[in-house]
């Protein structure tokens, strides 16, 4: 007997009651898929971000603190500065292994196809762990000059020249993706030629930018094996008025937290949505059983075994709950590319799709929880044909 012919054949049969569980099925797979997706990619962006961001501690001017943290988590170009001596104050507090600066500069001056926001950050090659470790990887020399390193969602290619406050800059090189737009959307140049540019905007810009070589923005900070980043913010803080020092741990973890919430709410929703789709099945295939018990009872009579039986509902509802689930998959991937820059723009927060092992494996995970669904629902109707003999299950038709 070819059971998996004849569970199609059935399923056929009650077409718009199949219909039905099948858009169940598929509705619920695509709000599933698409929020567990969805998070993933915050989650993966900020691991990645993390990691490229290479520092533990960001140390700014007291009053930017806000500014910093919109500027690390969303991207947002932003402008403050203070003075350099930092640098070296910093560099003497106990527990720091390694200190850079960087200075952040907002764009006003784009001419034709550049303007996009975009945010400029100079750095220092000679100290630099962000950036640097980059280029060596990716580019053989050292930046010129009048060089830019761009952020992969920057609309330019290598070759490609940018005007800045009046300075023409080549574009040296693209980052690959991190999913934060503090990379991605991001403009690097060396603190020199950023210096440089500012002497030269006086003259060749309409907005001068009025940096001198006496200012940065941030200091970025390694901390030793011995001290926790905490306790060194807490020692730059207190030994250097005026500033703030962020742990970048501080930073992602108030992000998880928030993420925590959110988390929680699709896990609680998610439970009520798959325990309601549970009912509905197991309550549509003991309907099933139900009409065609008489159906049953001939097949058995005829010789089919009683796990014939049983397997021949146990495949129609994996059968419709697999195909509701790969559905369920593919819905989910159009939602999320559709209102994916919505949900963005609302919650600031960074995004990268997973890489490929993790999609493949959050696709099969979805696939089995719709599977196993569809299963477990028909496990109790196909129990009761299981113990149910021919001739009873003939005689109750009647």
């Amino acid at each position: 007997m070819n059971i998996p012919y004849v569970a199609v054949r059935n399923l056929k049969r009650k077409l718009t009651r199949t219909l039905l569980l099948f858009a169940i099925v598929t509705v619920v797979a695509c709000t599933l898929f698409a929020a567990t997706l969805f998070l993933r990619s915050i989650n993966n962006a900020l691991r990645i971000g993390t990691y490229r961001l290479g520092a533990d501690i960001l140390v700014v001017p007291e009053n930017a603190e806000n500014k910093a943290k919109a500027a690390l988590l969303s991207g947002e170009p932003t402008q403050f500065l203070m003075d350099r001596s930092v640098l070296d104050r910093i560099r003497s507090v106990e527990g720091v292994k390694n200190a850079t600066p960087q200075l952040f500069i907002k764009p006003t001056s784009f001419t034709c196809c550049y303007n996009v926001d975009v945010f400029l950050i100079a750095f220092d090659p000679a100290t630099d762990f962000t950036v640097k470790p980059w280029l060596e990887k990716n580019l053989s020399r050292p930046i010129g000059p009048q060089e830019v390193i761009t952020g992969r969602e920057v609309p330019v290619i290598v070759g490609d020249n940018i005007p800045f406050y009046g300075t023409n800059f080549t574009v040296a090189g693209t980052m690959e993706p991190t999913g934060m737009d503090f990379f991605d959307r991001s403009v690097f140049m060396s603190l020199e030629a950023a210096y440089q540019m500012a002497e030269n905007s006086r003259a060749r810009s309409l907005q001068p930018l009025e940096i001198g070589r006496d200012k940065i923005s941030t200091v970025l900070v390694q901390v030793t094996d011995a001290m926790t980043p905490d306790r060194v913010a807490i020692r730059i803080e207190h030994d250097i008025p005026g500033v703030k020092a962020i742990s970048s741990d501080t930073v992602i973890s108030t992000v998880r937290k928030q993420l925590s919430g959110l988390m929680h709410v699709i896990l609680i929703i998610s439970i009520i949505l798959w325990f309601i789709v549970l009912l509905i099945m197991a309550f549509a295939f003991t309907m099933i059983v139900n009409e065609r018990k008489r159906e049953l009872g001939l097949l058995r009579s005829m010789g089919a075994t009683k796990s014939h039986i049983s397997s021949l509902v146990m495949i129609e509802a994996a059968a419709l709950s697999a195909a509701g689930g790969a559905a369920g998959i593919a819905a989910g991937f159009i939602v999320l590319a559709s209102f994916k820059g919505v949900l963005l723009q609302y919650l600031k927060l960074p995004y990268l799709f997973p890489g490929a092992p993790d999609l493949v494996l959050t696709v099969v995970a979805a696939l089995f929880v719709a599977v196993a669904t569809g299963l477990l629902s028909a496990f109790l109707p196909a129990l009761t044909v299981f113990r149910t003999e021919p001739y009873d299950a003939i005689r109750s038709a009647e």
